[in-house]
C-alpha cells in the first residue's frame, strides 16, 4: 500500500484501504482537459495493476462561488477514460457511479474508486 499521497503537480493519488483516491487541483469548464491530465499522471506515477470485478466510482467536483458551466456527465466520462486500464480493465466494470457538484473550500475534483462488495 502506498504510504500517502504520490504526485506533486495538479494531480495526486493515494491508496486508502481498498480504495484509490485521486485529487485534481483547480477547475476548468472543459471536461476534455482532464482526460490527458489524469491519464499522464496514471501512466507516469501509478504502479498498481488494474483489477477485475465490479467497482464503485465517486466523483465530487468542489467549487468556490458560482459553479463552472461543465456537464458532469462529460466530466465523468473523461475521468473514467483516464483511469481505465490503471484501476480497472474496462469502464463496464463500474457498477455504481456517483457524480456530484458542491460548494467547497477550494476548487478541485476528488475521485474515489473501490471494489463493489455485495449488492449495496
Amino acid at each position: 500500500m502506498t504510504p500517502g499521497w504520490i504526485g506533486s503537480g495538479k494531480v495526486r493519488a493515494r491508496e486508502s484501504g481498498e480504495a484509490v483516491e485521486i485529487t485534481i487541483d483547480g477547475l476548468t469548464t472543459q471536461a476534455k482537459y482532464y482526460k490527458p491530465l489524469v491519464y499522464e499522471f496514471m501512466r507516469k506515477e501509478w504502479s498498481s495493476r488494474p483489477s477485475w470485478g465490479d467497482f464503485t466510482v465517486e466523483i465530487v467536483m468542489e467549487h468556490v462561488g458560482e459553479p463552472p458551466h461543465i456537464d458532469l456527465d462529460n466530466l465523468a466520462k473523461a475521468l473514467l477514460d483516464a483511469i481505465k486500464g490503471y484501476l480497472f480493465h474496462d469502464d463496464a466494470q463500474v457498477a455504481r457511479l456517483l457524480v456530484e457538484r458542491r460548494e467547497g473550500e477550494r476548487e478541485r475534483i476528488a475521485i474515489r474508486c473501490f471494489p463493489r462488495r455485495g449488492g449495496s
